[in-house]
C-alpha cells in the first residue's frame, strides 16, 4: 500500500463535487426527489431529537447536525441516496468519549460535542485527500455488526429508565440492568403508560401498516396526550422548548491543545466508524442501484459534513442507514433528495418547535427501544458465528468490548484485530503439493495421491514479501525434506502478484539448495510484474530464463528435458503424470541400482558428424540405450541395442579399444549410461547430442525392424524427415 497525495486534478475533482452534481443534474427526477426528501424528513426529525438525548446532549444540536451535515455530505459526497446525519450508534459513542472529558449538560460537554465533530471531520477529509478510503477493505464487517449490535443493547438498556420514569444510578451496563429490575416497582405510572404506550403504536403500526410514519405518529399522539391531560404537570418530563432559529456558528476553542489531547482517540474511533458507515451503506446501496460508491470521495463529503456540522452547533454525524434505504425505497434519483430533507427540517424547526414543549422523554425512549433493537442484526450475527472463526472472534470482541469499555476503545480494538487477523493471514500463506487429478487436465492438492518422486510441484498462495517469506520457506523445506528424493522443484506462481527482496533472497536460498543436492527450480505462470522484480534484481541471471516455463507446457517440458528417464522407467514405481503413461516398460524382472548422475561433462556428437564417422574407415560403435520396442519403431543404421538396465548390469563386455556413440531418445539415458561406463575404465565414450530426436530432425536415415511371413524381422532403412 503507497501513501499518495491525490493529483491536481483529482483534487479539483473531489473539492468541486458540487458543480459536477448541478451540471449533471436532470430535471425529470425532481418530482421524485422531492417526494423522497419529504418522506425522510418524516423520521428525520424525530431521530434528530431522540438521538440528541442519546447522547446526552440539547435536543436543537441534533436538528441543527441534521441540516447542515445533510446538505454537505449530499453536496460532497459519492452516493446519490445516501443520507448523512445523526446516528444511533454514533450519538451512543459521542456519549461515551464525552463522558470522560465533561458532565453531560455542561457548557464544556456541548463545546467538547462541537471539537469532536471538527476534529474526526479534518481527520475523515485528510484520508480521503490521501487515498486511504482503501483502509475500508482491511476492516472485518464483523466490526461494524459486533458494535451496531452492541449499541442497540446499550441503547435499550439505558432507555428503560425514562421509559419507566425510574431514578438510578449505574455504573456499568450490568449495574444499570440490575438498578432498573430492583426499582421496577418504583416506576411513574403516567410516564410508563406514556413510553409503553409510543412502543406498542409504534410496533402494531410496524406490523400492520409498515409505510406509515410509525414514530412520528406515535410521537405526536403522546404530544397531544400531555397535552390534553396535563401530563406535564403530575411529573412526565418533557423535551422542552425548541429555538426556532437557522443553526448558529459554536464559539469552538480550536487551539486548545488539552482538550485536543483528551479527544484525540475518540475522534480517531469517530471517524473510522464515520468511515466504515459511509463505505458499507454505499456499497449496499450500490447494490441495489448499480451506482459506483467512491472511498475516498465519500470520506471527503464525511469529512466536511463533521467539521461543518461541529463549526454550526450540532454534534459528530455518519450516513444513516434507515434514512438512507428509506430514501432509496421512496424514489430518490440524486443527491438533491437529501438537500430538500434538510429544507424541509429548516420548515419544520420554525413551524412544530412549540410542539416539543409536551413530547415526553419516555415517548423517545420508547422509540429509541424499537430502533435499539433494530440495530441487533440476528440473522448476520447468526451467519458469522457459524462461519469463519476469524469473524466471530472480532464479533464477540467488539461487541463485549462495546458493552463493557470505553467504546472507542472497543472499537479500536476490533479494527486492529481486523488488521492483526489479514496480516496473520496474509503472512502465512498456503503452500502445499499439487498433482495431476485423473484426467490429467488439472492440478490439485490431493495427499492421497502419489507424488513424482523426482519432482515436486508447489502452489504458493500469497505475495512473496518480508512478512511471509519465512513462513514460505520453511512450507518449502519441510517439504523437500519430507521427499528426499526430489532433486527438482517447480513452483506455480500464478497467485504471487508481489515479492520483494526479502522474497528474492529466499529465491536464491533456495535454488542453491536445490542444486547443492543435484537438482535445479523452476518457476510456472510467473505474471509480469514479478518477472520484471527477478529481472531489475538479477534474480532471472542466477535463476536461468529457461527455468521459466508456461503454465501449460510446464509438466511436459520437465519430464522431457529435465527428469531422468531411467529413475522414470527403472525406478519409480508409479506414474503420475499424463507423459508417464507412456513409458517403454523394461523387459526384466531383476531391480536395478541407478546411480546419481554427476555433473561432469560428456562429450557430444552432432548428429551429421556420427553420420559421416559412420561411412568412414573406422566407424564407432553405436550403442542404443533404449527399449527394444523403441529400438524397433526406428534406430541408426548398424546401432547395437543395450538397454540401459543391461548396460548398468552388463556394460563390462563393450569393447574398450573401440569409440563408443551412445544413443537415446533425447540425451538423458546416453547421459546416464556414459557417466557409468566412464567411471567403468571406458575412456572414448561420447553420446548424441539430442538423442534420436535430433537425429530424426537433421532427415538421417533410419533403419526400421518389421516382421516377416515367417516371423523375421527384416531392417528396412526409412527417411523420417520425408514421411
Amino acid at each position: 500500500m503507497t501513501l499518495t497525495l491525490v493529483k491536481p486534478e483529482q483534487m479539483r475533482s473531489q473539492l468541486l463535487r458540487p458543480l459536477a452534481l448541478f451540471r449533471s443534474y436532470r430535471r425529470e427526477h425532481v418530482r421524485a426527489d422531492f417526494v423522497a426528501g419529504l418522506t425522510v424528513t418524516v423520521i428525520l426529525l424525530p431521530q434528530a431529537i431522540a438521538f440528541s438525548v442519546i447522547a446526552q446532549l440539547p435536543p436543537q444540536m441534533g436538528i441543527y447536525a441534521s441540516i447542515v451535515a445533510g446538505f454537505i455530505g449530499a453536496m460532497w459526497g459519492s452516493s446519490s441516496q445516501m443520507h448523512t446525519g445523526p446516528t444511533n450508534a454514533m450519538a451512543l459513542l459521542i456519549a461515551s468519549v464525552l463522558a470522560g472529558v465533561a458532565l453531560p449538560g455542561s457548557d464544556q460537554y456541548i463545546v467538547a460535542a462541537g471539537m469532536l465533530a471538527v476534529m474526526a471531520g479534518v481527520l475523515q477529509f485528510v484520508m480521503g485527500m490521501v487515498n486511504l478510503g482503501m483502509l475500508v477493505d482491511f476492516v472485518s464487517h464483523s466490526v461494524t455488526v459486533g458494535f451496531t449490535a452492541a449499541a442497540g443493547l446499550l441503547i435499550i438498556i439505558k432507555q428503560i429508565e425514562p421509559l419507566l420514569g425510574l431514578s438510578t444510578a449505574g455504573t456499568n451496563v450490568l449495574v444499570t440492568l440490575w438498578e432498573d429490575i430492583v426499582h421496577i416497582t418504583e416506576l411513574h405510572v403516567p410516564t410508563a403508560a406514556i413510553g409503553l404506550g409510543t412502543l406498542a403504536i409504534i410496533l402494531v403500526l410496524k406490523r400492520f401498516a409498515p409505510r406509515l410514519p410509525g414514530p412520528l405518529i406515535a410521537m405526536i399522539g403522546a404530544s397531544a396526550a400531555v397535552f390534553l391531560l396535563g401530563l406535564d404537570r403530575q411529573g412526565v418530563e418533557t423535551v422542552g422548548q425548541l429555538p426556532r432559529s437557522l443553526p448558529p456558528l459554536a464559539d469552538l476553542p480550536l487551539f486548545d491543545l488539552g482538550l485536543i489531547a483528551d479527544l484525540s482517540s475518540g475522534a480517531l474511533a469517530v471517524a473510522a466508524i464515520g468511515m466504515l458507515s459511509a463505505v458499507t451503506i454505499g456499497r449496499s446501496i450500490a447494490l441495489q442501484t448499480g451506482e459506483r460508491v467512491d472511498s475516498n470521495q465519500e470520506l471527503v463529503g464525511q469529512g466536511l459534513a463533521n467539521v461543518a456540522a461541529g463549526i454550526f452547533s450540532g454534534y459528530p454525524v455518519a450516513p444513516s442507514f434507515a434514512r438512507s434505504a428509506v430514501n432509496v425505497a421512496a424514489g430518490a434519483r440524486s443527491p438533491l433528495s437529501a438537500i430538500l430533507s434538510t429544507l424541509f427540517l429548516i420548515v419544520a424547526l420554525f413551524t412544530l418547535a412549540p410542539l416539543a414543549a409536551y413530547l415526553p422523554m419516555s415517548a423517545l425512549a420508547g422509540t429509541l427501544v424499537v430502533t435499539g433493537y433494530g440495530l441487533i442484526d440476528f440473522q448476520e450475527i447468526r451467519r458469522i458465528w457459524w462461519g469463519a472463526k476469524e469473524d466471530a472472534l472480532i464479533l464477540v470482541v467488539t461487541l463485549l468490548g462495546t458493552l463493557f469499555l470505553r467504546m472507542e476503545f472497543a472499537i479500536l480494538v476490533g479494527i486492529l484485530l481486523s488488521f492483526a487477523i489479514y496480516i496473520l493471514k496474509t503472512s502465512m500463506p498456503v503452500v502445499h503439493a499439487v498433482v495431476p487429478d485423473d484426467s490429467f487436465r488439472w492440478l490439485a492438492k490431493n495427499p492421497t495421491r502419489p507424488q513424482c518422486p523426482q519432482m515436486g510441484i508447489l502452489d504458493i498462495h500469497g505475495d512473496l514479501y518480508f512478512g511471509a517469506t519465512a513462513h514460505i520457506e520453511r512450507a518449502i523445506f519441510a517439504h523437500l525434506e519430507a521427499h528426499p528424493t526430489q532433486r527438482f522443484l517447480l513452483l506455480r506462481m500464478h497467485s504471487v502478484n508481489v515479492c520483494d527482496f526479502t522474497g528474492i533472497h529466499m529465491l536464491e536460498s533456495l535454488i542453491r539448495h536445490l542444486r547443492q543436492r543435484g537438482g535445479d527450480l523452476y518457476l510456472a505462470h510467473v505474471r509480469r510484474p514479478l518477472l520484471e522484480v527477478m529481472q531489475s534484481t538479477g534474480l532471472l541471471e542466477v535463476l536461468g530464463t529457461e527455468h521459466i516455463l508456461h503454465e501449460r507446457a510446464a509438466i511436459e517440458h520437465m519430464f522431457y528435458h529435465v527428469l531422468d528417464p531411467a529413475i522414470c522407467i527403472y525406478e519409480c514405481p508409479v506414474r503420475v503424470f499424463r507423459e508417464c503413461q507412456n513409458l517403454p516398460k523394461p523387459e526384466y524382472t531383476k531391480q536395478i541400482e541407478v546411480d546419481p548422475v554427476p555433473a561432469e561433462p560428456v562429450p557430444e556428437v552432432e548428429p551429421q558428424e556420427l553420420w559421416e564417422a559412420l561411412r568412414g574407415e573406422r566407424p564407432p560403435l553405436v550403442v542404443d540405450v533404449r527399449e527394444p520396442r523403441e529400438y524397433e519403431r526406428g534406430h541408426i543404421p548398424g546401432a547395437l541395442l543395450v538397454p540401459l538396465p543391461e548396460l548398468l548390469q552388463n556394460g563390462q563386455s563393450l569393447p574398450r579399444e573401440r569409440e563408443i556413440v551412445l544413443v537415446c531418445r533425447s540425451g538423458r539415458r546416453s547421459l546416464r549410461a556414459a557417466h557409468h561406463l566412464r567411471q567403468r575404465g571406458f575412456d572414448q565414450v561420447a553420446m548424441l547430442r539430442g538423442g534420436i530426436i535430433r537425429w530424426e530432425a537433421c532427415g538421417l536415415l533410419e533403419a526400421v525392424e518389421r516382421a516377416g511371413a515367417e516371423g523375421e524381422r527384416p531392417l528396412v532403412l526409412t527417411d523420417r524427415a520425408q514421411q
